[in-house]
Formats: C-alpha cells, sequence, structure tokens
C-alpha cells in the first residue's frame, strides 16, 4: 500500500519525533547545492535548515551546538565514563542533488514492500522496476520510502542526518549506555564536491569519524 504523507503534520506536543517524522520534515525543506554559485555555501537554504538543525540538538542535549561562518554545523555529546575513550565522530551532509527537482517533495512509504516494481505515479508512468533497480529485492517485506518520481527524495543524506540526532536523543537521554566524547558534523555542499572546502578536521576532535551516507552494506 502506498501511504502519502503529508509535510507539516504538527507533532504531539512534548513527544519527540520518531526517526520517520523527523527524516519526513527535513526532506520537505529544499536544500539543494547550486554548482553556479560562488558562495559558501552555495545556496541559503542550507544556512536555514542548519540553523533549525542546531536548536534541535540543543533540545536533544548537546548544548554547546553551533554554525559557523561557512554553513558547518557541529555539537558534541561529553563523556559519562571515567575510563579513556577516544572521540568518536558522526557525519552527514545538509545538501541535496542539484541534479533533480528539490521542491514540494511528497513522500510515499510503502509499507511491507511486496518485492514487485513499484508504482510511483500512475498518472504519469513513473514506476521503479526490479529490473532495472534488481536491488529492490533484498527489500521484500520491509518499509519503503520514495516519492512520486517527479522530484528527488533527499534521503541523501538527510537520511543520515535524522539516524545522527536520533541516536542523539538516546545516548543523552539514558545516562547507563556509557560512552566517550561524542562529535556530530553537519556539512554543506558535497553534492558539488565542496563539503569539507572549509571543515576544520583539527577543531572538531573526533579520533575517528563516521560518515553515514551510503546504500545497504554488502
Amino acid at each position: 500500500m502506498n501511504q502519502k504523507y503529508e509535510t507539516g503534520n504538527p507533532v504531539v506536543p512534548d513527544l519527540k519525533p520518531t526517526l520517520l517524522e523527523k527524516f519526513l520534515r527535513y526532506v520537505s525543506i529544499n536544500t539543494q547545492s547550486d554548482p553556479g554559485s560562488r558562495d559558501y555555501p552555495s545556496t541559503p537554504a542550507q544556512l536555514d535548515f542548519g540553523r533549525m538543525l542546531v536548536k534541535e540538538l540543543k533540545a536533544t542535549g548537546l548544548k554547546d551546538a553551533a554554525m559557523d561562518g561557512y554553513g558547518y554545523v557541529t555539537a558534541s555529546l561529553p563523556p559519562n565514563t571515567k575510563a579513556p575513550a577516544p572521540a568518536i565522530g558522526f557525519l552527514a551532509h545538509m545538501d541535496t542533488s542539484p541534479d533533480m527537482e528539490g521542491k514540494n517533495v511528497k513522500p510515499l512509504i510503502h509499507k511491507n514492500y511486496h518485492g514487485g516494481d513499484l508504482t510511483l505515479n500512475k498518472e504519469k508512468g513513473i514506476s521503479l522496476k526490479v529490473s532495472e533497480f534488481p536491488e529492490l529485492a533484498k527489500y521484500k517485506g520491509q518499509t519503503l520510502i520514495t516519492t512520486d518520481g517527479t522530484t528527488l527524495l533527499g534521503a541523501d543524506d538527510k537520511a543520515g542526518i535524522a539516524e545522527i540526532i536520533t541516536a542523539m536523543e538516546f545516548i543523552a537521554a539514558n545516562p547507563d549506555f556509557k560512552h566517550g566524547p561524542i562529535k556530530v558534523a553537519f556539512t554543506p555542499d558535497e553534492e558539488i564536491g565542496k563539503g569539507v572546502d572549509h571543515f576544520d578536521v583539527k577543531k572538531f576532535g573526533a579520533r575517528y569519524a563516521y560518515t553515514l551516507d551510503g546504500g545497504r552494506g554488502r
């Protein structure tokens, strides 16, 4: 069954948005980067999104969350154990590809995916065909999220951002989960090859870091 999700639905007060709710809210914001721009970041919408993420990180408990003049959003969660541990970083990028329309994203939620071709837009004859995307078969029985085929979705990499913020919420709310220093960074302009042009690795301070931006593991 295809379920349309209308963006902008209010979240019940005093309840944190779920991972899915976060993701669907993030993809409703058009943050396409622009390869022709001389600004950094290349589009002002990325700064707007960054400011929103700073507020969410602070609400999560990462009090030092901030955005610098280049649009990099960073935050950290102090260790809650006396045992020495290296600082671990988690990164994702805020921009989406300029290769296809990024406005008016209409997410479709396909629950219990049946394993065959997915119809995205019956009127326009747009579908995802297993013959063209054989990796679809690996997701039979799962919930898939797509667009109606007329725009980007923005899972690259707003899925990563939603995952990181949700993980930080869990860790901050569960002091029994012991951890060393945790660093978070959300970067602009990755899609046009400029994502780390002004990123201060030393200031970020992670000994090891993981970018949550990719497909199914092999």
